[in-house]
């Protein structure tokens, strides 16, 4: 949870009265933020003012500054109408022509003005911290967003978005006067503390991002840092802003809060000036768009989760409290909400239902017996996976816990098998190499496992029961599936198939699951049939299969003679794994060493 420090007294005068600790602990508690120190006694007998740290919701981007946070109490407690923002409508809108060649790196662009505003220290302060807490927050350092802010008065319209190899780019950065081409610029913030963390962003494009003006004054090179020509001061009285971006939503987002909660110092509160933006395509765009989302709420589903009786005039007049536009709706049951730009953590009905209840009181809620009685229980794969794996300990096997995630050679090609593209779920931004796939297998995280404990005296005994996950386009609502596998791999000088083999016995064993011979027995157990599969050494793979009679009919046909019964698993046969001596380029790949055999099964099919 992001944390604000806020000015205590201009906060308690904001809001129109004094507060002891307690009391205002009270009321972010029924708020729904915290309180999580108040530094007054910190401060005492020194020139520091004191303030307040408030623990913020992550995804509440309205209350990471002081302004939002007075501004959302002010409502609660109904000392102001939720404020209505606008666009103003200037004779000449500020144009931005967005090039083309920014689509090799950061192709997104947003802009705004803020008209006659009114720095005072405190909200010029405000206005940087909140811009570096956007950063942080949701622009992920940057990353997917960053935003910079000019003086208007000191560029001329109209401007150009580019990306430029970086010794064609050329100005003098904020608070320097000297002028330094990109690379320079590259080279000069590489030891300076807060600029360093984020040249990775751009530093090996073949360009960069710039922002210039209609005479080619560079305004801002994004992500990295500002123009000192059009840098703002306390005196500047119009405050250009621009917002670049990977990312569209978060592009919004980001204009949004910083126009919606500074735009109450203009000569007129809560207007906003928009800036026309023209791609390379022809595509026009007005920013910032400050239209409240309309939707509705149904009163029956509200008063279901919280277990109130009201009535949708009731339900309207507590959305207001939590700064949404509400009426009663054309029937009894429904309530007409326009959720204020201000809230993009609104997403669904769900999420007004819980601002009902915040408003309503959570301490106010009536406290009832469910309606149902239900017995708490394990869920029959987790006491499954739990009697495997309390089993492979008793044996003397050590369990591996490594991640879900994993690279994609390693579940692919260092296990020698192929993408097909319709198995793996793939990670649409993954944070690093280490971390694209979700996994399909077991085996290599537990053979990173003993990779990265191979000084350990040999025999390794390693195993995991754990989740796999695969595409399934059958499942609609999320296209994915998991499977609860067994995995388990023995090292040593020597490979010891029976070993894994004695293991795989043992847990059938204990599942009450016989051994069967495949081509003559028709009654319920498991058996091995050779295979070849590419991850273990020719000749030394097997195939697990399970024949379960218990719900269907008997899977055996006396039409099928002996040589098809011995080739062909009979028709209630399911495999549910592979056993075998690993391939010597799979322990290659994994820098191991020595010889090693595997087996890997869905615990599913026992259920």
């Amino acid at each position: 949870m992001p944390t604000v420090s806020v000015d205590k007294a201009l906060l308690y005068e904001g809001l129109g009265r004094e507060y002891t600790t307690e009391e205002f602990d009270e009321l972010c508690f029924q708020f729904g933020i915290e309180l999580d120190e108040d530094t007054t006694e910190q401060v005492k007998g020194t020139d520091e003012r004191p303030t307040l740290k408030i623990d913020i919701p992550a995804n509440r981007y309205d209350l990471l500054c002081f302004e939002g946070i007075l501004r959302a109490l002010r409502i609660f407690l109904g000392q102001m109408e939720p404020p209505k923002y606008c666009l103003t409508h200037p004779a000449e809108m500020a144009t931005m022509h967005v090039r083309e060649d920014t689509k090799r790196i950061r192709p997104y662009f947003a802009g705004a003005i803020l008209r006659n505003i009114t720095f005072t220290p405190a909200s010029y302060a405000n206005f940087i911290d909140l811009q570096d807490k956007l950063h942080q927050n949701l622009a992920r350092r940057r990353t997917l967003v960053s935003m910079g802010t000019h003086d208007l008065d000191t560029i001329q319209g109209p401007f150009s978005y580019e990306a430029l190899p970086p010794k064609e780019i050329r100005f003098a950065p904020l608070n320097r006067t000297e002028e330094y081409d990109a690379s320079q610029l590259m080279e000069l913030y590489e030891s300076d503390r807060h600029l360093a963390r984020y040249l990775h962003i751009i530093r090996d494009s073949p360009v960069y991002p710039i922002i210039y003006d209609s005479q080619r004054r560079v305004m801002s090179m994004p992500p990295i840092i500002n123009s000192n020509h059009s840098k703002i001061t306390l005196e500047t009285k119009n405050v250009f802003l621009d917002v670049t971006a990977l990312d569209k939503t978060k592009l919004d987002i980001v204009l949004s809060m910083l126009v919606t909660m500074f735009s109450e110092y203009c000569a007129e509160p809560f207007t906003v000036e928009p800036v026309r933006v023209v791609y390379a395509d022809g595509t026009e765009v007005v920013t910032p768009n400050l239209d409240a989302r309309s939707t509705d709420v149904h009163v029956s589903y509200v008063n279901r989760c919280t277990g109130l009786k009201l009535d949708n005039a009731q339900v309207a007049q507590l959305l207001q409290r939590m700064g949404h536009s509400a009426v009663p709706g054309a029937t009894p049951d429904e309530v007409q909400v326009g959720v204020p730009v201000t809230r993009p953590d609104i997403l669904h009905e769900c999420d007004l239902m819980e601002d009902v209840a915040v408003a309503y009181g959570f301490d106010n809620l009536p406290k009832t017996f469910p309606n149902t009685n239900t017995v708490g229980a394990a869920l029959p794969i987790n006491k499954l996976s739990d009697i495997m794996r309390h089993e492979c300990a008793y044996a003397g096997w050590t369990e591996a816990l490594p991640l879900i995630l994993c690279s994609h050679d390693e579940n692919f090609s260092f296990m020698n098998r192929k993408d097909d593209g319709k198995t793996a779920i793939v990670l649409e931004n993954p944070k690093t190499a280490e971390y694209q796939v979700v996994r399909t297998s077991l085996l290599p995280g537990i053979l990173k496992t003993i990779r990265e404990n191979k000084k350990h005296a040999l025999p390794m005994r390693v195993f995991e029961a754990s989740d796999v996950a695969f595409k399934d386009p059958e499942i609609k609502s999320r296209m994915s599936r998991n499977e609860r596998h067994m995995g388990a791999v023995y090292c040593n000088k020597t490979a010891d198939f029976e070993v894994a083999h004695g293991l795989l016995d043992k847990l059938m064993l204990m599942l009450g699951v016989p051994h069967i011979d495949s081509a003559w027995e028709e009654t319920r157990g498991y058996y091995i049939k050779e295979t070849q599969d590419s991850t273990y050494l020719p000749g030394r793979a097997a195939d697990i299969y399970y024949r379960n009679l218990s719900h269907g009919e008997k899977s055996g046909s006396s039409a099928l003679d002996t040589v098809s019964k011995l080739l062909i698993p009979l028709s209630g046969d399911v495999k549910v794994g592979t056993l075998g001596v690993l391939h010597p380029n799979v322990l290659h790949h994994f820098d191991i060493g020595f010889p090693c055999s595997a087996l890997e099964f869905n615990l599913e099919a026992f259920l």
